[in-house]
C-alpha cells in the first residue's frame, strides 16, 4: 500500500509541476503578445511569436497569411478532430486608456494590456491545453490548434481562409472570454453604413436642408425600436449606432450625414427581415457590409456540452459574435476572462483566470473521453450546427 501511495503522490507531484510550467509559459507568452501591436490585418509579428513558441517546443506548424495551426503528435485519421481556436488580433485602444496598452503590467493579481482579456487569455490557455495533450498516445480524439487572424474585423484572411485547408473538424472550442462558461449559442452580426441626405446651404441664412437633423430622427429610431418577439423572451435584435460623421466647416449646412449601425441578432429574424424592417421605418440610404455573421448554436445533447455540464459549467446564449459564426461544425464558445472587459480602457485579465482556464479546458477534454472511447465517430452523429 505504501508503494502505491508513493507512486500516486509522485504522479500528482509531476502533474503539479507540469501544470505550473504550462501556466507560467502561458503568462509569459501573453505578456509578449500584449507588447506586440496586432490590430486586425497587422498580426504578422504576433503570428511569428506564436509560431516560434510552438516550434521551440517541437511542434510542427502550418501557416497561411497570419494564421497558424498544428495537430497533436500522434494524429490518428480514424479518430475525430477537435479544433481549439482563438484569435491573435485586437481592436485599437480607445482614448480613455491610462496605462500604456502595449506595456504588460501585473498588479494586484491582474495582467493589464490590450488584448489581455479579448482574446489573449483564452488564446494562451488553449495553447497550453494543446501542449498538455500534445504527446499523449491514448487520446480518443485528435486536436487541431488554430490561432487565427482578423477576427475583430471579420476579415477575409482570418479563419475563413483556412477552413478548407484543415483536416476535417468534428467539433470546436472557440476561445473567447466567457468566465469559462459554455456559450452554446451566439448572436449573428452585421454592419450597416447609412447616409442621410439633405441640401447644403449657408448657416447664416434660412437655406439648405440639414442632413444632421434628418439623421437624428433615424438614429432615434435605431435606439428605441424593439423587434416583436414572444413574451418573456430576450430582445432578438440589438441595433447600436457606433459612428457618425458630417459637415465640412462651421458655416455650411451639411448636405450629408454618414453613420454606422452595429446589429446583433438571433435566430428569430433573418438578416433580410431585419433589413426590410429598417428600410420601412427610416429615410436614410443603407448599405450592408459584406461578411454577415449568422447566429450559431449547438445541440444541448452534444458530447461536448454534456461533458461541460458534468464538470459544473453553465450554459448560456452569448450576445456577442465571434469566429464561431464562420464554422460549419458544432462548436461552443468558452474561455477565461469576462466579455464585459473586452474593448474597454485598461483591459485586464486575472492571472487566476488563466490558471483556472487551463485546468478547466483540460478537465473538459478529459471528460469527453467516455463519450468517444468505444466508438468515437458515431458519438458525434447526433448533432449538426444550426445556422440561419
Amino acid at each position: 500500500m505504501k508503494a502505491v501511495k508513493a507512486i500516486k503522490q509522485n504522479i500528482e507531484q509531476q502533474n503539479f509541476i507540469k501544470m505550473k510550467q504550462l501556466y507560467e509559459q502561458a503568462v509569459s507568452l501573453l505578456e509578449k503578445l500584449i507588447s506586440i501591436r496586432s490590430f486586425s490585418g497587422e498580426e504578422r509579428v504576433a503570428a511569428d511569436a506564436v509560431e516560434k513558441f510552438l516550434n521551440e517546443r517541437s511542434v510542427s506548424t502550418i501557416r497561411k497569411f497570419n494564421n497558424i495551426w498544428c495537430y497533436n503528435k500522434y494524429f490518428d485519421q480514424e479518430k475525430p478532430v477537435i479544433m481549439l481556436n482563438s484569435h491573435l488580433d485586437t481592436v485599437k485602444p480607445n482614448s480613455q486608456y491610462v496605462n500604456d496598452p502595449f506595456e504588460p503590467l501585473i498588479k494586484e493579481g491582474k495582467l493589464y494590456g490590450l488584448g489581455s482579456n479579448d482574446a489573449g487569455g483564452p488564446l494562451v490557455s488553449l495553447i497550453s491545453t494543446f501542449l498538455y495533450f500534445y504527446e499523449r498516445k491514448d487520446l480518443p480524439f485528435n486536436l487541431c490548434l488554430a490561432t487565427t487572424a482578423e477576427e475583430e474585423n471579420s476579415g477575409q484572411k482570418g479563419i475563413r481562409c483556412i477552413l478548407d485547408d484543415l483536416m476535417p473538424i468534428s467539433f470546436a472550442i472557440v476561445g473567447e472570454p466567457t468566465n469559462m462558461q459554455l456559450a452554446i449559442a451566439e448572436k449573428g452580426s452585421m454592419v450597416l453604413d447609412c447616409i442621410s441626405t439633405g441640401r447644403s446651404g449657408h448657416a447664416a441664412r434660412e437655406e439648405g436642408d440639414n442632413a444632421i437633423y434628418k439623421a437624428i430622427k433615424d438614429i432615434a429610431w435605431f435606439s428605441t425600436f424593439d423587434f416583436p418577439i414572444e413574451s418573456n423572451m430576450p430582445n432578438p435584435v440589438k441595433m447600436t449606432v457606433t459612428q457618425i460623421n458630417a459637415g465640412l466647416q462651421h458655416n455650411i449646412v451639411p448636405g450629408e450625414c454618414h453613420f454606422t449601425v452595429d446589429i446583433r441578432f438571433d435566430h428569430s429574424y433573418t438578416a433580410r427581415e431585419i433589413l426590410n424592417t429598417i428600410k420601412n421605418h427610416t429615410f436614410c440610404d443603407t448599405t450592408l457590409r459584406p461578411n454577415v455573421l449568422t447566429p450559431s448554436s449547438i445541440d444541448i445533447l452534444h458530447p461536448l456540452v454534456k461533458a461541460g455540464i458534468a464538470i459544473g459549467r453553465q450554459t448560456y446564449i452569448s450576445p456577442t459574435s465571434s469566429d464561431q459564426g464562420w464554422l460549419e461544425m458544432p462548436s461552443v464558445k468558452m474561455g477565461p476572462g469576462d466579455s464585459a472587459r473586452s474593448h474597454t480602457a485598461d483591459e485586464y485579465i486575472y492571472l487566476s483566470e488563466i490558471s483556472d482556464g487551463i485546468t478547466i479546458y483540460i478537465d473538459l477534454l478529459e471528460s469527453i473521453f467516455p463519450y468517444l472511447s468505444n466508438n468515437p465517430k458515431s458519438a458525434l452523429q447526433l448533432d449538426e450546427p444550426q445556422h440561419n
